[in-house]
């Protein structure tokens, strides 16, 4: 029997990946969406089914991850077999301009869906996932993170992150669900959302190129991160719930760089010398004219940054078999091929 699978937060960029693996793993997928006064849906319009036909695979229906009734109310109706909480205001300089949205999305959000699964346990037994964060770890000693690192979270989405991550286990824990956490660490593609620091680097410096951009100004450049393809990160999300039995992990490359050594990738690529000059909020780079085309703009910079985050996923390729196949140039070449 064809399996069902729920994704809340299936317009996204994960989301979208998601929807395209389950298809071709032949599920039925059912994704929800919010009301939109403008059309929401570009990443997965390729994957949309006419109403009237038959034999659907991939359904949409209107609801949102703040509203307790909708959530219920879908669960019962669709009866899936796994469901995948990607839903989120998932910006993490955002979050401190609305904590409390956030936070009832982010972390409440989570709650809801736990609270509906747990109240139809015994109409089915559903599969839960939750989409957890490397910035939950944040402010960290260790040079990598794994399972049993200490979390820190340093801004409104990371401590709404922490609950919704601490409450699946709870649930799991007090009422016996499948219910598992991926911590997830920064994973890019072509249609990462336009204001994260990967995409505007890439969609910056790809308009310069088209002379469409005089300077791209961003923020900590010395920020360093641990960055993979969303597209395999999805297979992670579901081979999490394949499992026999429920437990959270940690999805990485472990592999790390600065913001400034991507922004060098980038240039690489697209053949744009630069020359970086100054320090601190001074510092520049230069093209081969001697202009400015980066400035580094405080604005940008977080109340409370997180210097650095690198994942540990042994357990992941030890007990998934789990392992990141495109590496940073690869991913740096599709985001500009798009782009372009």
């Amino acid at each position: 029997m064809k399996k069902k699978a729920l994704i809340y937060g299936v317009t996204g960029q994960d989301g979208a990946y998601l929807s395209e693996f389950l298809l071709k793993k032949n599920y039925e997928v059912h994704g929800v969406k919010r009301r939109s006064s403008s059309i929401n849906t570009d990443r997965i319009d390729h994957l949309y089914q006419d109403p009237h036909e038959k034999n659907k695979k991939f359904i949409l229906h209107y609801g949102d991850i703040s509203d307790s009734i909708s959530v219920t109310n879908l669960i019962a109706k669709i009866k899936p077999d796994e469901i995948y909480n990607l839903a989120a205001q998932s910006h993490v300089g955002v979050s401190f301009e609305i904590p409390e949205y956030t936070t009832n999305v982010d972390a409440l959000g989570a709650l809801r869906i736990l609270e509906a699964i747990k109240s139809l346990k015994s109409v089915k037994k559903i599969k839960f996932y939750q989409a957890g964060t490397s910035e939950m770890f944040g402010k960290t000693s260790g040079k990598s993170q794994n399972e049993q690192t200490k979390f820190y979270p340093r801004s409104p989405y990371a401590a709404s992150k922490l609950y919704a991550h601490w409450i699946t286990v709870n649930y799991r824990e007090s009422y016996k669900l499948f219910a598992c956490n991926g911590i997830l660490f920064n994973h890019e593609s072509p249609v990462r959302g336009e204001t994260f620091v990967t995409k505007k680097i890439v969609s910056g410096l790809c308009k310069f190129k088209l002379k469409k951009l005089k300077t791209l100004y961003l923020g900590n450049i010395y920020a360093k991160r641990d960055w993979g393809h969303a597209k395999d990160y999805v297979v992670a999300m579901w081979k999490i719930l394949q499992q026999k039995k429920p437990e959270d992990f940690v999805i990485a490359t472990g592999k790390q760089y600065t913001v400034k050594h991507f922004i060098n990738l980038v240039c690489k690529q697209l053949k744009i010398k630069i020359k970086w000059k100054g320090k601190g909020l001074n510092e520049k780079a230069y093209d081969e004219k001697g202009d400015v085309i980066i400035r580094i703009d405080k604005n940008y910079f977080r109340p409370a940054e997180v210097d650095s985050l690198m994942g540990d996923a042994s357990k992941a390729r030890k007990i998934l078999s789990w392992k990141p196949k495109v590496k940073i140039d690869q991913l740096i070449k599709e985001m500009i091929n798009y782009e372009l």
